[in-house]
């Protein structure tokens, strides 16, 4: 949009003196940021409208993308540079006497996702709304997020994470919109006019509340809709004679199991009545935005039998499976439409994405339960696994087996995956290895029977956020070196690949990693009073933390490192910093151990003299999105170090690769394509490959006994888990210490130890050679753009869903 400086100073006083009543010097930070925050919302609201009508108008295909979780971040800065004023905005306020940056900082990241799976739907919203590709978001508006992370005497403690404490200045309320989702009660049947009708009875209403949240494009007019559902009571839900009569508790039930709903991402899900829960979220905004998307389609004029070549639904990961059933029963019981009709249109509006081979992941929820919460659901599924069953019976002929494990309703329980492979007409994998295990190991029966739907689409990351906002002095640099079009075209960042060499890029390179290395190492001095050393390695480990991504590996090495210096104070290393970020499930105590395990070794090594400062380490509380920016464009080192085959493909591995840091890896997921696309002298590679994983896995071979008893390292490295040397009680970190012994290694820590320190002596000979390390580097960056989310987004929209991008949106 245009902007110039002196019509914002007007705008922004304006909006402050109208939403506040105060004038810039009596005003708070946080009243100059929902100041910002409102006018920057009234900037895209006209185009949000236009866009919407535009689309509507000329019966463009839109997708529905649904998702648990959108991992959005903060959106202030990142809506400035899409709408071309963050410039205008940051000289302008500067003017006035505030800083841009401070008020980004009031700004809280939305509790709305947990990991890789929220953080890609965020990525995915970006670029289709960047593209011109009509696409919108449907979850649900946690009222918590996962949980807000402290850190107490290196344990893991787990708090409120109430980010709509103070409002969400980006969200708009649609009552007005707001539709009816029902739960329990009792099925019926009865035939009128000649055919079967089913009529649902004494059920429990629950009201569904849009907040709609502007997507807004790069450089366009496009703004798409993220849609987030609210679970509210249908009436007031408060009986007043009740609680006249004194029982408080009662008059409140119906509203607090209500609320619960949209409550918090992930309710603990070990008991009853977490897993309900969780069922109940996933049915509430999947129904909610079912109904929302055929009340707008029809209101428009559309044939409900057409719906199909008009909307694209898809199902991100398992948890909208029942998206499948839950459109059918719209179909057929408030469309009457047959089975046959409403088969066709589900199918085929249908897409799945499967980010995980791991069966914790791929949801089946208990017969008894299902049927109770969802009677008409349950019947539909019964009646899709009936016909799937008969149709697998007739290719299978006496191969009962097979058709058991296929089938959808199985030993008491329901496969959400197998729902969602067989009501889609897509189903891809999210990393070419991925697929292929998919393909040939998982769901390989779903592949032999199917083998038209299976499809790959490695995953990307939005190059605005990662590159353009989170390090704006390397973005200015390559702006200046092949000039801005790489916004707009990430796969321009190749022409990057000519400058490798070139000591005075690599020098601007160097300087760049090293000023951002000095601002993070600022911020860490003053949070947590610890300092860093920006000439060292910063060798960085974000992520989830599960015991396939393998941080034990990472932390068992830094043992080793410090027992050797230990040994010998002098020996001859590169000072590293080892930073971690992580948020462990709250029921995941393996996985809240490791985290009390990296504390412990953490304040071993920094309060250790003897070591000469040449060890660091700090684990980042409440790792964020937000953080993330921050600690990603100072990164040397990226561990990307999963055991093989068990990660799907990660992003994370993406967003430090187009940022320059050298990716340590093994050979799993989308660290595959990264050392396709660098080549293997600019990836450090280690450990085993996937096919030996799943070879150890299906005929065993594999003994942690024999490395522990072998390994003299090894030996000391676990003795030294249960021997006090890091806590006062020798059975602190017994948990470990077993997984790692009594139940075999499950993830390969201590089969792939010797080859990763191996791998880590390379870095560090590498980091010694200046201008290798720099020409590494550059050639990361340069081949980056491969994996911006703007590529991926293209091969679901020509691949899978069939829509068309849009160049503009005329105003």
């Amino acid at each position: 949009m245009k902007l110039n400086k002196e019509k914002f100073k007007s705008d922004y006083k304006r909006k402050l003196l109208n939403t506040f009543a105060e004038e810039i010097k009596d005003a708070s930070k946080l009243h100059k940021y929902f100041a910002l925050g409102g006018l920057v919302r009234d900037y895209v609201t006209s185009n949000w409208v236009n866009t919407t009508k535009y689309y509507k108008e000329r019966g463009e295909k839109q997708v529905y993308y649904f998702s648990m979780e959108f991992l959005i971040g903060r959106l202030l800065v990142s809506n400035l540079l899409n709408l071309g004023i963050r410039d205008v905005c940051f000289e302008g306020l500067k003017d006035l006497g505030i800083d841009l940056n401070e008020l980004e900082e009031v700004e809280n990241d939305a509790g709305l996702g947990n990991g890789g799976l929220g953080r890609l739907a965020a990525c995915f919203l970006d670029s289709m709304a960047s593209l011109g590709i009509p696409g919108h978001g449907c979850g649900i508006r946690y009222k918590y997020g996962l949980f807000e992370q402290k850190i107490v005497d290196g344990y893991q403690v787990e708090i409120p994470d109430n980010w709509l404490r103070e409002g969400n200045v980006w969200e708009i309320r649609k009552e007005n919109k707001a539709v009816e989702v029902k739960f329990g009660g009792r099925i019926t049947s009865t035939y009128e006019n000649g055919r079967l009708t089913f009529i649902h009875h004494d059920y429990e209403a629950v009201k569904a509340v849009p907040y709609d949240t502007p997507i807004v494009g790069y450089d366009k007019n496009t703004v798409n809709t993220l849609r987030l559902w609210s679970a509210e009571p249908i009436d007031e839900g408060f009986d007043f004679s009740t609680f006249s009569r004194g029982d408080y508790v009662k008059a409140q039930a119906y509203r607090a199991s209500v609320e619960s709903i949209s409550q918090v991402l992930y309710p603990d899900d070990s008991n009853r009545e977490g897993k309900l829960l969780r069922l109940k979220q996933q049915y509430f905004f999947v129904s909610a935005g079912l109904q929302s998307i055929i009340r707008s389609y029809k209101k428009a004029g559309f044939s409900i039998k057409d719906f199909h070549k008009h909307n694209a639904i898809h199902i991100n990961d398992t948890h909208p499976s029942v998206a499948v059933a839950e459109l059918m029963r719209i179909l057929l019981d408030e469309e009457l439409l047959s089975w046959e009709e409403a088969w066709h249109i589900t199918t085929n509006s249908m897409a799945y994405t499967n980010h995980t081979i791991l069966a914790e992941a791929l949801e089946k929820w208990p017969v008894d339960m299902f049927r109770e919460l969802l009677p008409r659901i349950y019947m539909i599924i019964e009646e899709i696994n009936r016909r799937f069953c008969e149709e697998l019976s007739r290719k299978y002929v006496n191969q009962g087996g097979k058709i058991n494990s296929m089938s959808i309703i199985q030993d008491g329980l329901v496969k959400m995956a197998h729902l969602s492979i067989v009501g889609s007409h897509s189903v891809n994998g999210v990393a070419k290895l991925h697929t292929e295990i998919l393909k040939h190991q998982e769901l390989s029966n779903f592949y032999d029977f199917y083998p038209e739907k299976f499809n790959n689409k490695t995953n990307g990351i939005t190059h605005r956020r990662w590159l353009l906002k989170a390090n704006p002095k390397l973005a200015s640099l390559i702006n200046e070196t092949i000039g801005i079009n790489w916004i707009k075209a990430p796969i321009e960042l190749n022409r990057l690949e000519s400058y490798k060499n070139n000591k005075g890029f690599q020098d601007k390179v160097y300087d760049i990693k090293r000023q951002n290395k000095i601002q993070f190492s600022n911020m860490v001095k003053s949070k947590y009073g610890i300092s860093l050393d920006p000439n060292s390695i910063f060798d960085v480990q974000v992520k989830r933390l599960h015991a396939y991504k393998r941080q034990m590996l990472n932390v068992l090495h830094i043992m080793h490192l410090y027992n050797q210096l230990k040994e010998n104070p002098n020996l001859d290393i590169v000072p590293r910093t080892f930073l971690f970020g992580a948020k462990a499930s709250p029921s995941y105590h393996l996985a809240k151990q490791i985290i009390k395990l990296i504390n412990s070794v953490a304040s071993k090594v920094n309060s250790d003299p003897q070591i000469n400062g040449k060890l660091k380490v700090l684990f980042l509380e409440n790792y964020s999105v937000s953080l993330a920016e921050k600690i990603i464009p100072c990164a040397d080192v990226s561990e990307q170090i999963s055991t093989a085959s068990k990660e799907a493909s990660g992003t994370g591995n993406m967003k430090f690769m187009m940022n320059g840091a050298i990716t340590i890896a093994t050979l799993d997921g989308a660290n595959i394509e990264i050392k396709d696309a660098v080549g293997e002298d600019n990836i450090i590679l280690f450990g085993l490959k996937a096919s030996e994983v799943l070879s150890y896995h299906k005929y065993g071979g594999y003994s942690s006994w024999d490395i522990y008893n072998n390994d003299i390292r090894v030996n000391k490295l676990l003795n030294q888990l249960v021997d006090g040397s890091l806590a006062p009680s020798h059975s602190e970190f017994k948990n470990i210490h077993e997984s790692l012994l009594m139940f075999n290694d499950e993830y390969f820590v201590l089969k792939d130890f010797d080859a990763y320190v191996k791998a880590q002596e390379k870095i560090d000979a590498l980091y010694r050679q200046k201008s290798k390390w720099q020409e590494m580097s550059i050639t990361n960056i340069a081949h980056s753009g491969i994996f911006s989310s703007d590529n991926t987004i293209r091969e679901y929209s020509k691949g899978i869903w069939g829509t068309k991008e849009i160049d503009n949106i005329s105003i």
